[in-house]
């Protein structure tokens, strides 16, 4: 049985989600690209992920070489939605709202692929 959620619990979830996936892209592209690369998708993941940083800096280890800085920051993230989310939600069980947003874009894979092989 599939329990529905409030709608302000799947914003806030497909929000955090969408930082979340802009923070692994910026990390992903960082191993092939400078942050001042003058690539539209690059610039575009450093503008909007520069405030994040600062936001997580006081807690963000010294050791961490610069381009690991963005994956550190999208765990925080992850760790929310996958642990902190439900516990606040009050289910005893940790994940049980894991991933909306992740689901929605499985279902939509899942059904373009159905439709290609028909």
């Amino acid at each position: 049985m599939v329990e529905a959620f409030p709608l302000w619990v799947i914003v806030l979830d497909y929000i955090l989600g969408m930082i979340m996936w802009t923070l692994i892209g910026r990390f992903g592209m960082g191993i092939f690209l400078p942050d001042n690369s003058n690539f539209f998708f690059m610039r575009i993941f450093v503008r909007v992920t520069a405030p994040l940083h600062k936001l997580f800096a006081p807690i963000t280890p010294g050791f961490l070489i610069p381009p690991m800085v963005p994956l550190y920051v999208a765990w925080f993230f992850f760790m929310f939605r996958f642990y902190l989310m439900p516990w606040l939600l009050g289910y005893s069980v940790m994940g049980m709202l894991s991933f909306p947003l992740e689901s929605e874009i499985g279902r939509g894979v899942a059904y373009l692929v159905g439709k290609l092989l028909n």
